[in-house]
């Protein structure tokens, strides 16, 4: 099951979250800085032994603090205009969080908006991608789990309830 909502990601009680990191995995502004602090310096701590992250690729750490059991961390694309395959590599991040909730057995998975914050992504283009990628990787590995994408704005809200609308899984 596909479904968005306005709430706080750190207060989720979900399998995992999503945390829109940077390439360092230790924290930074928006979603991270938040998950990063509700979770407690133990997150800081597991994510130093992980050396980072790839643009578009996930990795898994405990919740620690939070209601979620884990953390799944990936890091999206600065956008750069649309020709540095930005499009490709926010797909690939929705793409490997998934597998990533599939290889743990997750039941329920909880996303933000992956680049659309300091990274600059457009918005409208970034939720036709979370949306489309999730559904195709999904229907791909035929597995079930709900899926929340956790908004921060009405205006995110509206735009992902749009999409999800529009094309019914």
């Amino acid at each position: 099951m596909l479904r968005t909502l306005l709430a706080d990601i750190t207060l989720l009680k979900v399998d995992a979250i999503v945390n829109a990191a940077n390439n360092a995995l230790l924290g930074g502004g928006g979603v991270d800085g938040a998950i990063h602090q509700a979770a407690g310096p133990e997150l800081l701590a597991e994510c130093r032994t992980l050396h980072g992250c790839n643009t578009g690729e996930a990795k898994i750490t405990k919740g620690y603090r939070l209601e979620a059991k884990y953390v799944i961390h990936t890091v999206g694309p600065i956008w750069h205009g649309g020709n540095l395959h930005e499009a490709e590599l926010l797909a690939n991040c929705y793409r490997n969080v998934i597998k990533l909730a599939v290889e743990y057995k997750l039941h329920s998975v909880a996303f933000p908006a992956i680049s659309t914050g300091v990274y600059g992504y457009p918005k409208e283009a970034a939720t036709k991608i979370a949306v489309e990628s999730v559904r195709n990787v999904l229907r791909e590995l035929n597995y079930e789990i709900d899926v929340t994408f956790c908004c921060f704005s009405e205006g995110d809200l509206q735009r992902y309830r749009s999409y999800l609308t529009q094309y019914p899984f």
